[in-house]
């Protein structure tokens, strides 16, 4: 028998010596692209990793793959592995390591502390190499008991996070000054067509779709869907989603003063995105960093929003995000002043 690749890659590069496969050029195309494949039947097959090697030491002899080479896919895939090419050979996997998937990464592990390896590459079409990279080395985070966990934050880092919060209950004298109510709170989140129980890990939909969302003390402000696109960019932050936050801002007081607050992500902190804050005369309210749970919508409208949502299923995400849209504008305004009153 003669395995074929799930792709054509390979298919055509086979070498016969007096009719036989020419195994040592074989094996270098196993190497490449099919062994992966052998070895991913063989898992889905249950079989042991001893299983799987004497049934290639069957088929190859001595130039069957090594035990550890088994080993190790058999536990990509036990990880939750789907790509099988090798991701060391594909520049893919060092280019999706941006700035913007690392936001990314860092919203949906924040929203979702059980997000699974493939409901990230799934989500931001990313080799699992790179989602690894991400959460490893970018946002330090490690999986304990199937929930991403924080590394400790430092003293410097904790200081940075006490400092601002006094900073800022001194500016707005704990609350009680008018221009609390000059605050405009914004933040991302991925809204799903089906929200999975707290405490239930399943395979979930990645049927979904990013929003902006816009607060103040007194109401929402506008939820604005991201279209076309998987994750926030400055470009769509200036040219798209703000322009329509301004725009009702103005519509609904033509003279407030406005005072943006968000976290450090890098289409928040973009020079172009800064620029154009300045020039529509909003104020950008500093952020501490490492901190995105200090932000309203952070700890309180994303939480509270989708714990009404979950248990229903949408058709779309349209729906869902329409569903969001109306469950926000339910709460009561006294919410809104309770939620600001524990940030400002």
């Amino acid at each position: 028998m003669v395995w074929g690749s799930m792709s054509s890659k390979g298919v055509g590069k086979l070498h016969f010596v007096d009719g036989n496969v020419d195994t040592n050029k074989y094996l270098a195309i196993l190497e490449e692209s099919l062994l992966p494949n052998i070895i991913y039947y063989n898992f889905q097959r249950l079989l042991s990793q001893q299983e799987c090697l004497a049934e290639l030491l069957s088929v190859f002899g001595n130039e069957a793959p090594h035990q550890s080479t088994i080993s190790r896919w058999y536990g990509e895939f036990k990880r939750g592995r789907v790509s099988l090419s090798d991701d060391s050979r594909v520049g893919a996997a060092e280019t999706a390591v941006t700035q913007e998937n690392v936001d990314a990464v860092r919203k949906l592990i924040i929203e979702d502390g059980n997000v699974t390896y493939r409901e990230i590459e799934a989500s931001l079409k990313i080799l699992k190499t790179s989602t690894q990279t991400i959460l490893n080395e970018e946002l330090e985070v490690r999986k304990l008991v199937s929930r991403w966990i924080p590394h400790l934050l430092t003293e410097e880092q904790k200081a940075a996070r006490v400092n601002w919060c006094q900073k800022t209950l001194d500016r707005f004298i704990y609350g009680n000054s008018k221009n609390v109510y000059s605050i405009v709170s914004g933040d991302e989140s991925w809204i799903y067509c089906e929200e999975k129980p707290t405490k239930v890990i399943r395979s979930r939909s990645v049927s979904k779709k990013m929003v902006a969302t816009f607060v103040s003390k007194a109401s929402h402000i506008a939820t604005i869907p991201l279209n076309e696109q998987g994750t926030i960019t400055a470009d769509w932050y200036t040219t798209i989603c703000f322009p329509k936050v301004i725009t009702e801002l103005r519509r609904i007081n033509a003279e407030k003063r406005i005072i943006l607050h968000q976290d450090n992500a890098s289409s928040h902190t973009a020079q172009n995105t800064r620029q154009y804050l300045t020039e529509e005369n909003v104020e950008l309210l500093d952020h501490p960093p490492y901190s995105p749970d200090l932000t309203p919508n952070d700890f309180f409208t994303f939480p509270k929003i989708k714990n009404r949502l979950r248990g229903q299923r949408f058709q779309s995400p349209e729906e869902a995000v329409d569903a969001f849209k109306n469950a926000v504008l339910d709460l009561p305004a006294n919410d809104w002043n309770k939620c600001f009153e524990n940030c400002h």
